[in-house]
């Protein structure tokens, strides 16, 4: 059993974490990349991510870059942009999906304080047509230099620290628990539990 230091730890992450925001890769090839992200994710108190891979396949992790931070990370895996935006409409969420197009609303201009998705597309090729067909808003990060965009991972970390920023004002980072806490709670402390005993097996001869 996990000590209670460490069940109290696992509590105080999972009570300002937030349940109505989502993160979406779709198609990023690059592991350094993925890894970035979830850290991100982790660091600005995401809830899910979300994996959408049509073309590209899922990259393995670097524990190194990411942290270890996918080991607390809620995963949901899609094989079509209709599955997923059939689950991300179902929960109420506000689909909004990076775009480089001119026409595309600049990420400080959102109100990140109601339920949302940060899509976030390939390295070359963006958003898909579907996803981008399916926002309710396509969102970019205004550059200053000569560069056309950030990089992806980049761009994650940028537009989460936004959300956060809105929903720290709005006192939505305050610790609260519910029934989906208390299920991803319990089962962290299995895994920890299982994972104890396997250590605390005598090894073979």
């Amino acid at each position: 059993m996990p000590s209670e230091r460490r069940i109290k730890r696992l509590r105080e992450v999972l009570e300002t974490r937030q349940n109505d925001l989502s993160v979406v890769i779709e198609n990023i090839w690059d592991p350094h990349n993925v890894s970035a992200i979830l850290r991100s994710a982790d660091g600005f108190a995401n809830g899910t991510v979300h994996l959408l891979y049509t073309i590209e396949e899922s990259p393995s992790l670097s524990h190194g870059v990411s942290a270890y931070t996918e080991k607390w990370t809620t995963f949901e895996h899609h094989n079509t942009a209709s599955d997923l935006i059939r689950v991300l409409r179902s929960r109420g969420q506000q689909i909004y999906v990076t775009d480089l197009n001119k026409d595309a609303i600049d990420y400080h201009e959102i109100d990140w304080t109601s339920p949302s998705a940060l899509v976030l597309g390939n390295e070359k090729r963006g958003c898909s047509e579907e996803l981008l067909a399916a926002a309710d808003t396509r969102i970019k990060i205004p550059m200053l230099g000569f560069a056309q965009s950030f990089n992806v991972s980049v761009a994650t970390g940028i537009i989460l620290a936004e959300v956060a920023r809105q929903r720290q004002n709005m006192g939505l980072l305050e610790p609260s628990w519910d029934s989906a806490k208390q299920r991803i709670l319990d089962y962290w402390i299995a895994r920890e539990e299982a994972r104890e005993q396997r250590k605390s097996l005598p090894k073979p001869p």
